[in-house]
Parts: C-alpha cells; sequence; structure tokens
C-alpha cells in the first residue's frame, strides 16, 4: 500500500470537554501544524459545540459535526469516518478530548503507517505508559486487553486503547455500517475487523494521563458490552475453527 501522501483529519468526539477542547486542539497543532480536525460533538449540554464552532470560525483546519443527542463514542466515531470519507484525507485519526492522548505523540503514530495500515497507540508495549489512574482502572484495562486477546487470538496487547491511526483504505474496505458497538468495545471490534480483514495492525508506545478536568465516561454497561462482545466474537471464531476442521463427507482421515 503506498504512504499516505494526503492530508490527515483528527476525529475528536466530544461530550462536556468545554474546559479541555481548546487546550487539546492547541497542542494538536503545535505538534502537527497540517492536521485537520473534526469535532464530533453529541449536543453538550456545557456549550463544547458552541466553543467547537468559534474555533472553526477562527481556523479553516477545524469543522464541527453536530449531533442530536449523546448516542455513545462508537456512534459518534462512525459519523466522523463518514464525513473523512467524503472528502480527500488518506489518515484518519482517533483522539479523546480529554487530554489523555498525548498530541504529541500523534507524529510517531503516523510515522508508524509507513509498514501498516492502522497504528493503536498503545499502553502495554515496551516505552508505553500510564499515569495518575487508580488502581482498579488499571486492573480493568489491563485484564479487558489479556481477555480480548486470549479470546480473540490476537497478539495486541492494547485493543481497547483509543488513540490510533487509519489508512483510509482500511475504513473504505470494512463494514462499517455493520458496526454498531461503542465504548471500550468499538475500539476492539474495529482493531478485530482490520486483523481478519488482513490488514497491517502495529502498536507504538504513548503515555495515556488520566484527565484532569471533567468526569470520566465510563460506565458498567460499557464494561458489560465489550464482555459480552468479545466472549461472542471469541466463540464464533472457535466454532469458524472447528468446522474448518470437520472432515468432509467421504473423508476417511477424521475416521
Amino acid at each position: 500500500m503506498a504512504e499516505p501522501t494526503g492530508p490527515v483529519l483528527v476525529v475528536i468526539p466530544t461530550y462536556n470537554e468545554r474546559d479541555n477542547l481548546g487546550p487539546v486542539i492547541g497542542r494538536l497543532h503545535t505538534a502537527m501544524p497540517t492536521a485537520d480536525v473534526l469535532v464530533v460533538d453529541d449536543a453538550s449540554p456545557d456549550g463544547t459545540g458552541e466553543l467547537a464552532d468559534e474555533m472553526a470560525a477562527a481556523d479553516p483546519r477545524i469543522r464541527v459535526l453536530h449531533r442530536t443527542e449523546k448516542a455513545g463514542l462508537g456512534a459518534a466515531y462512525l459519523a466522523g469516518f463518514a464525513v473523512a470519507l467524503q472528502g480527500e484525507h488518506q489518515v484518519v485519526v482517533e483522539m479523546d478530548a480529554d487530554g489523555s492522548h498525548a498530541p504529541e505523540d500523534l507524529p510517531a503514530l503516523l510515522a508508524a503507517l509507513s509498514d501498516a495500515d492502522l497504528v493503536l497507540g498503545s499502553r502495554y508495549v515496551k516505552g508505553g505508559e500510564v499515569r495518575n489512574w487508580p488502581a482498579h482502572r488499571q486492573w480493568l484495562s489491563r485484564g479487558g486487553n489479556l481477555y480480548s486477546r486470549l479470546a480473540l487470538g490476537v497478539r495486541i496487547r492494547d485493543i481497547t486503547g483509543g488513540y490510533r491511526a487509519f489508512r483510509r483504505q482500511v475504513l473504505e474496505e470494512l463494514d462499517l455500517g455493520d458496526v454498531a458497538s461503542q465504548g471500550y468495545c468499538f475500539q476492539v471490534d474495529m482493531a478485530w475487523r482490520a486483523v481478519q480483514a488482513g490488514f497491517r495492525v502495529r502498536e507504538v508506545p504513548i503515555t495515556f494521563v488520566e484527565r484532569e478536568r471533567g468526569s470520566s465516561k465510563m460506565s458498567s454497561t460499557i464494561v458489560g458490552e465489550a464482555l459480552w462482545q468479545v466472549t461472542r466474537w471469541g466463540l464464533e471464531r472457535r466454532f469458524r475453527r472447528l468446522r474448518r476442521d470437520e472432515p468432509v463427507a467421504g473423508d476417511r482421515t477424521g475416521a
């Protein structure tokens, strides 16, 4: 696959991130001055959408997509991907608005696309780091990643992470209309689909820092969805492997 020579679009979903959005985009444009930004706001009651509009009016690199309700992280990213594929961007980046994904790490993610189709910012490879997380969040994250690796048979160490860069072709070829997962599960779903489709997936280390302002969107519902869906995908994978190993009629090798 050719090098990503076209522009980069960073998709940033928001819900009540007014205090964080300006600093994050400012840091992003310091690290990557040519990157375009698409803010996908789910009708934030704190005025995040209005702030994003003001920023877009002052900077042609920023666009805003307003959605009418809070419909989840996965749906927000899918809406952003649809906008990206209507334009000429060759790389599409997922980035949180809360500052946990350091914009300063983005050049390393983009550089890794030289021999990959999807690059994951990883907390759990050599050089990766998590700062200021309570112990229970670290155990939940590490446990979810370990379970996903075992259930799906992948080597990805941080499949739940949300800081990643896609080549355009990945989003064009995956059946995004069939993706309905949210939260952690959305990130697992997208990486799992890319692996199954034969795309090259790489991890590069990042430093993940817990948000300083606002509240986390993590909930027991999100965790439960991820556990159920990963279990289902893992069982389906095992069933397909068993079916492939079954002897066909007249085949004596299985007798």
